[in-house]
């Protein structure tokens, strides 16, 4: 049943319907996203600043990134090249490039539009001011994204962390335990409480991984020239995958599912983030959207999967094609490091997406309902810690669909407005 929905739900229509999405608003802004590089790297570098009394754009930052850097870094991006070979992270670039200038209109979008009717919190902003289907995309979106917090940013993430904390010497059900607290109490605080965390988890927890590969691509720095030529070779050879046009196409679709996993472009998940930034504008938080996929995907993701090629694991599979390379580069202290870090990736994409899906069920709810979200949280990540992993990897892409579809077609719906808004800032600033 989970790959029939996630089959419905998640398939090629969706995907082609996602990267539409970012081929159109790049082609718009003649690739707004590469132009404007030196911009939202500065905005990035100088978000620590507060834009007044709500949360900092730092924070919102951190938030949005703790949404998207979780287990999909590691567990997401070894399946990937399980699947699909080396040439499927050639297809995770391509999708984030186009995915950059998405997630830059949910988020430059969710800024322009204030709730309607006191209802309406990130994307749903938008997405119920698109036309007549407004209110319906809005009602399926919000739905997606409860089910999606509990699939995808739940159960997905504790399965990887109670595998992580057992690999630490915790037993199952002390992980199972922790994270169904550590959730109940996240849900129930809102966005307001789980900055607080983030800000001060994303920061390490980046810094810790990126450090450990950096170590494990120094090591096994003479293999990396064959890594990038696998890469090449695997996106576009007609031998690729599964042999023939069937194998490339493999590694095309596996890429680009694998790649919207973890950057979350579509899903306009990154917006819940930023709606209290108050002092920013919409431009700028749209450059805060460009630099979270950026980091996400061509940074973090990038170096796991070089890191897998550089030094493959003989029979390898899941977590495990992730953890080898560390260990052959750091001894038993390597794999502790990739551990630790799917422990925090984890907990710190949990917490967002904990805010996320409540944002979603009060749009439906009208408020209600904060007790009973946050029982539900905790129980399905008790779940998630038990539940094997590829049913709980086929109910998060299907739950994605349910959140990409009606924004997506919003984001189509609103993109002349919202192209036309960014012209006149563009020419108000002059060329640069």
């Amino acid at each position: 049943m989970a790959a029939v929905l996630r089959d419905l739900l998640w398939g090629w229509p969706t995907l082609a319907l996602i990267l539409s999405a970012g081929a159109y608003f790049s082609y718009e802004t003649c690739f707004f996203q590469v132009r404007k590089t030196f911009h939202w790297l500065s905005a990035a570098l100088h978000s620590r600043g507060r834009g007044g009394k709500g949360v900092s754009p730092f924070q919102a930052l951190t938030a949005a990134l703790a949404g998207s850097i979780g287990t999909g870094n590691i567990v997401g991006v070894a399946a990937a090249v399980a699947v699909g070979g080396p040439g499927a992270l050639f297809w995770m670039w391509a999708s984030s490039l186009l995915g950059m200038m998405t997630v830059f209109m949910e988020n430059y979008l969710c800024a322009r539009f204030r709730p309607l009717g006191g209802r309406g919190t990130g994307a749903l902003r938008y997405i119920q001011r698109a036309g007549r289907l407004g209110g319906k995309l809005a009602l399926v979106y919000a739905g997606g994204c409860c089910l999606s917090s509990l699939g995808m940013g739940n159960m997905v993430q504790m399965h990887a962390f109670s595998t992580a904390c057992q690999d630490l010497g915790a037993p199952l059900w002390l992980a199972a335990a922790m994270a169904g607290a550590l959730l109940f109490f996240v849900a129930r605080g809102g966005m307001g409480f789980a900055v607080k965390i983030t800000e001060k988890l994303v920061p390490f927890m980046t810094a810790l991984f990126l450090g450990a590969s950096c170590v494990v691509l120094w090591v096994f720095r003479g293999n990396l020239p064959g890594a990038f030529a696998s890469i090449w070779q695997g996106a576009f050879s007609l031998r690729a995958g599964a042999g023939g046009t069937a194998g490339m196409m493999l590694a095309m679709k596996t890429g680009i599912s694998r790649g919207v996993f973890t950057n979350e472009a579509g899903l306009g998940s990154s917006a819940f983030a930023y709606e209290e930034v108050e002092g920013r504008s919409p431009l700028e938080l749209g450059y805060l959207g460009i630099f979270q996929v950026f980091l996400d995907t061509l940074v973090m993701c990038t170096v796991t999967g070089l890191c897998i090629l550089c030094c493959p694991g003989p029979g390898l599979s899941g977590a495990q094609m992730t953890f080898y390379p560390y260990e052959q580069a750091m001894g038993p202290w390597g794999r502790r490091a990739v551990s630790l870090c799917t422990v925090l990736f984890a907990l710190a994409t949990a917490v967002a997406w904990c805010c996320y899906g409540r944002g979603g069920l009060f749009y439906l709810t009208k408020g209600r309902g904060r007790e009973l979200f946050a029982l539900a949280s905790a129980g399905a990540a008790v779940f998630g810690c038990l539940l094997p992993l590829e049913v709980v990897f086929q109910l998060g892409d299907a739950f994605n669909g349910l959140m990409a579809i009606p924004n997506v077609i919003a984001l189509f719906l609103l993109g002349r407005k919202g192209l036309s808004w960014l012209c006149r800032e563009e020419q108000k600033k002059g060329p640069g």
